[in-house]
């Protein structure tokens, strides 16, 4: 349980990976890595897609990122329509590739590729929970 708690809209109230939205609680953005071939992955997951073990530990995602990606979203999904527009962005963080929405009040013309970035919990409305990226 917990995980009900993540993002603008949740599909799942359950996931083995639920400890996600208690670090974001925490003020800490975590993926997991494999204790056996030591892959990172994020969003994290409880089972190793390479050597499909299920071994894994929580890593902290912190530091500087680099901006790989991002494009402006002028249609939302569903449960994000009220959200638009917005950025979605993803950055490399000394090889976990961390996807996500940049803050709201990041002007667009100040985005650039190849930029630092950081990644950091974000509070909602209603207690919900997520993350999102700044300029480093």
């Amino acid at each position: 349980m917990g995980f009900e708690k993540f993002g603008v809209v949740s599909f799942t109230s359950q996931s083995r990976a639920s400890a996600f939205v208690d670090y974001l609680e925490k003020g800490e953005v975590r993926g997991t890595k494999c204790r056996s071939c030591g892959r990172v992955f994020f969003p994290p997951r409880a089972d190793c897609s390479w050597c499909m073990k299920s071994d894994v530990e929580w890593v902290e995602i912190k530091g500087e990122g680099t901006l790989v990606s991002y494009t402006k979203v002028n249609y939302g999904p569903t449960g994000f329509e009220k959200e638009v527009p917005y950025i979605l962005a993803l950055a490399d963080f000394n090889g976990t590739k961390v996807f996500g929405r940049f803050n709201k009040d990041v002007a667009e013309d100040t985005v650039k590729v190849g930029m630092a970035v950081k990644v950091s919990p974000l509070n909602l409305s209603e207690g919900r929970i997520s993350y999102e990226f700044l300029p480093a």
